[in-house]
């Protein structure tokens, strides 16, 4: 899929956003950094917020510990830790999704659903770390322009529930919330939330993105090595010989720049630029690690460079939304198509009173049939509200399906169609899109 068109001439549609071609000369285009690092220029914390003040807001999702002073203390220790990640490196991958919100860039993110303790280790980071640059390179060559590369990882690891308690045969304990709050396993003792486990999903969070920095600076990310990111799984594979005859021109493109006398061995060509995310949801934790960042004033939760608000925990008066409207960090909202768009509206107005480009992410988790109808509506909305956001969908949570075994799974043709239907509803207007989208629905029938 080419990710970079040749602009088609198209009527206006109040529905959706100009595509970027249509919003700004190219002199503005260019200046989009330059406004972001303006704007934050002037930025202080908001007035009457402080790093606890969720503490005084309905709080969703937050486990219930049994030993509150053990909490505390862990807390103080917690806060004692230097932070995983750094200002400066927030404040660049804003400047990096501004140019994704006037279409200048392509965000991609990847990772678990949520890390675990036990399936830490080396070869596992490194195997999603090189999914992703082999999607970015595809991403880059197809599209021609920047990717900008989002790990789901280095922190990924609570998880939100339906209900706070689960049942088997007639035990009722506390459900599974990631195991930087409890157990996965159905006893009492695993299911109880035990604050040390912050600790270690502290340090595992550290050594992983330890790992990351490395592979991403060492010569690992290098271009001239995109024929050698091929999983193994993937050889023997129609997928992996597209992939290798990418790789392939990759190489002669390669080729060609050295011949030409261009330096194959400039940073921008044997590194990588890469972030880590995870949803903001346990609220102590990311309070324990949120720094004042001594050249701005500005508060940075340092657990990673991007977070984001769920659907559960997105309530406007809610304590996660009165936390992530006083760091200064990138956020993202998570919207499903119970979001109504006025809500949504509200809340990127909460989060970003100045407008600033690069701040907001709107991660849209519907499946094809929910965002053709939806997705329009809250395209227009945000439009007409003159805000500037980065649109992006996640095509996993929102086509869940049961396997017969019982395990959660998803539809490789439904996620297919997802991407589809939210690149062509942005980018090409409400009538073609849905015209492409029954085509794809009757193809991939």
């Amino acid at each position: 899929m080419a990710l970079a068109p040749s602009p088609p001439a198209l009527p206006p549609n109040p529905a959706l956003p100009l595509p970027w071609w249509g919003r700004a000369g190219r002199g503005a285009l260019l200046g989009a950094r330059a406004r972001v690092r303006a704007v934050r220029a002037a930025l202080r914390p908001p007035s009457q917020w402080s790093v606890g003040s969720w503490r005084g807001r309905p709080a969703q999702q937050q486990p219930e510990y049994p030993d509150k002073a053990d909490l505390e203390d862990v807390l103080r220790t917690v806060g004692t830790f230097p932070p995983i990640v750094f200002a400066g490196e927030a404040r660049t991958l804003e400047e990096r999704l501004a140019e994704a919100a006037v279409g200048r860039a392509f965000l991609l993110q990847g990772g678990d659903c949520a890390e675990s303790f036990k399936e830490f280790n080396a070869n596992n980071i490194r195997d999603t770390f090189r999914v992703l640059l082999q999607m970015s390179v595809v991403l880059m060559f197809g599209g021609q322009m920047p990717v900008v590369k989002v790990g789901r990882m280095a922190g990924q690891f609570a998880k939100p529930r339906s209900d706070g308690f689960e049942e088997r045969n007639g035990l009722k304990l506390p459900s599974y919330r990631g195991d930087n709050i409890n157990g996965d396993a159905f006893n009492g003792e695993s299911r109880l939330p035990d604050p040390h486990r912050m600790i270690r999903a502290y340090s595992q969070s550290a050594a992983t993105l330890n790992l990351l920095r490395a592979f991403a600076t060492g010569g690992y990310a290098a271009m001239q090595r995109v024929a050698q990111w091929n999983l193994d799984f993937t050889e023997n594979s129609e997928q992996g010989d597209r992939y290798m005859e990418l790789a392939h021109r990759v190489d002669e493109a390669l080729g060609f720049m050295s011949a030409a006398g261009l330096p194959l061995d400039h940073p921008i060509m044997t590194t990588a630029e890469f972030w880590t995310s995870h949803e903001c949801l346990l609220l102590p934790y990311e309070q324990a690690l949120t720094r004042e960042d001594s050249t701005t004033g500005l508060y940075y939760d340092c657990s990673a460079h991007f977070l984001w608000v769920g659907e559960r925990t997105r309530q406007l008066d809610g304590a996660h939304v009165e936390f992530l409207r006083g760091i200064a960090n990138p956020l993202g909202i998570k919207v499903s198509d119970k979001m109504d768009p006025a809500e949504l509206v509200r809340l990127i107005d909460i989060l970003n009173p100045e407008n600033r480009a690069g701040r907001i992410t709107i991660i849209t988790r519907m499946g094809p049939e929910n965002m053709r109808v939806k997705l329009p509506h809250l395209i227009r909305a945000v439009r007409g509200a003159g805000q500037i956001v980065t649109w992006v969908t996640d095509p996993m949570h929102g086509n869940t399906m049961k396997a017969p075994c019982g395990l959660k799974t998803r539809s490789f043709d439904r996620i297919l169609v997802t991407l589809f239907s939210c690149y062509l509803i942005s980018m090409l207007g409400y009538l073609l899109a849905f015209f492409f989208w029954s085509t794809l629905c009757i193809l991939f029938e």
